[in-house]
């Protein structure tokens, strides 16, 4: 890389000569042999330029050596301010922190884990919010009667989602692949309240979904009305006749013919 201004602002010209400066101050905190070539300044601000130079070491590719200078004010001699090991462009970084609690997947809790909820968790609410009715209301908040926290509206609005959106939903390929939705199948049990509409439960022990909330526009072959059962009834079985003694004749062949008028009598 060739030695390049990074920013374009004036840099103080003491402080941009000082690079052997820097790189004795990189090779302090570096082991030997890991100070490449100079990769150009930066202009911090008055009388303050960064160096860089290339790191060496294999553990650390992309990345650079920042070195700080200053100048006091009407002073000749430069001093270096600060050192440090920075990422460049395509440098290998850490992924992203991210909390432990958005780090969990379903699945993941086992035997004996603790899952704790905050307290200013958005999927819950307080419980006396569960009833609609105001003197409830204040009855349940008093007297401590009821769950503590229950089900928010964002709480419900993002089961709704996670479940329409997922396995349960009608965008499945066993869904796809169903006779009829839930909706319409004798084993589907409606949830109580707000989602009743919308979602219930499988209670067919053949069914895939066997114990789970499904949606009611989801599906699968365990429907109660996908195919006609059987009767458990055999049909009649046609009588068994003898003709071996007899000669079968129609029914209308063995009445006597009408006489003509023309036909004379034998």
């Amino acid at each position: 890389m060739s030695r390049t201004r990074i920013r374009s602002s004036a840099a103080d010209q003491a402080c941009a000569a000082a690079v052997d400066l820097a790189r004795l101050g990189a090779e302090e905190i570096a082991r030997p042999g890991e100070v490449g070539e100079h990769l150009g300044f930066d202009s911090e601000g008055d009388r303050v330029v960064t160096h860089y130079f290339a790191c060496l070491d294999r553990a650390y590719q992309g990345w650079r050596w920042a070195i700080t200078v200053a100048r006091a004010s009407r002073a000749r001699n430069v001093t270096i301010s600060e050192t440090v090991l920075l990422p460049g462009s395509g440098a290998l970084l850490a992924p992203t922190w991210v909390p432990w609690n958005q780090r969990l997947r379903p699945g993941d809790l086992g035997v004996g884990d603790l899952l704790p909820a905050e307290a200013d968790d958005d999927r819950l609410a307080p419980g006396f919010t569960e009833t609609d009715d105001d003197t409830d209301h204040q009855m349940i908040f008093e007297y401590g009667l009821g769950r503590a926290r229950v089900l928010s509206a964002i709480g419900r609005d993002l089961a709704v989602q996670r479940w329409h959106t997922g396995d349960p939903g009608p965008d499945t390929p066993l869904a796809a692949a169903a006779p009829a939705q839930c909706s319409t199948c004798g084993f589907y049990w409606p949830l109580a309240g707000a989602l009743r509409l919308g979602f219930g439960v499988c209670a067919n022990e053949y069914a895939p979904d066997d114990g789970r909330v499904v949606a009611a526009d989801h599906g699968c072959g365990a429907h109660s009305e996908a195919t006609t059962v059987p009767s458990m009834t055999p049909d009649q079985a046609q009588p068994i006749l003898d003709d071996l003694g007899y000669d079968p004749m129609p029914a209308d062949e063995s009445a006597e013919a009408p006489k003509t008028p023309d036909e004379p009598d034998a």
